[in-house]
């Protein structure tokens, strides 16, 4: 490992949106001075939502310490709300690395983590009015940057939070070149991508079509803020002084 490098750490996991990983990978493992890592549990290949099997390079035993953590989205995640192992992984990560950042519905994963909590944040547009749960203040945008923290919103954002996070890692001559050699000049050929442009048709098909995994998440977010609440609680009654 060359610990002059920017060690960059993204999370994989069962049913992740690849797209939510892969385009900020794309970005960020162009950079010269950086080092990417993708981080499970183990090293078995892990399926994406639509069947892309992925390896990992280290688990989260060997994961070195990171500049960088990025959790992508994907309907698997609903499983690591409540995964003491990963939030874990990501409070210890989180704490000391000099960007806390996510990628769609892994927002989700930082809130539940209690990394959130004061602070802005973007993720994908059915998902957005889960983040009040942990505290953090919804933004309807691409990417969400507040202090440290540096937020995508759904699936294809990642690529522009690749490129924004590519230059504040490095410098914008060095984001622009990557953005070029990928020829990130997007002119989409529909306007279905935000509920704001999409044919009524449409947004409605897409919800009936999400209703249910979007419930199995709200229940999911609505366990891991209680237990966030609960832990919070706990410390701030740990840090009160004794009685004389």
């Amino acid at each position: 490992m060359d610990d002059t490098k920017h060690q960059i750490g993204l999370i994989l996991f069962p049913q992740l949106t690849q797209l939510d990983l892969t385009g900020p990978f794309e970005v960020l493992a162009r950079l010269p001075d950086a080092q990417v890592h993708l981080i499970w549990k183990d090293l078995d290949p892990v399926l994406s939502d639509v069947g892309l099997r992925i390896l990992p390079t280290t688990t989260f035993t060997d994961c070195p310490d990171l500049d960088v953590i990025c959790i992508p989205g994907g309907p698997g995640m609903n499983d690591l709300l409540n995964d003491e192992e990963v939030l874990a992984f990501v409070r210890r990560q989180g704490a000391n690395a000099r960007f806390v950042t996510s990628v769609c519905t892994g927002a989700l994963v930082l809130g539940a983590a209690g990394l959130l909590q004061g602070y802005k944040a973007a993720t994908h547009w059915a998902s957005m009015h889960f983040l009040e749960s942990f505290g953090a203040t919804p933004v309807n945008t691409r990417v969400c940057i507040d202090r440290n923290r540096i937020t995508g919103g759904g699936v294809t954002a990642g690529i522009d939070f690749g490129l924004l996070l590519a230059e504040a890692l490095s410098d914008r001559m060095t984001a622009e070149k990557i953005q070029l050699y990928m020829e990130y000049n997007p002119e989409p050929p529909f306007t279905a991508g935000s509920p704001d442009t999409a044919p009524p048709a449409v947004v409605s098909e897409f919800r009936s079509y999400a209703e249910g995994m979007l419930k199995r998440r709200g229940e999911a977010v609505a366990q891991a803020a209680q237990r966030l609440k609960e832990t919070t609680s706990e410390q701030a009654s740990f840090k009160q002084p004794l009685p004389r």
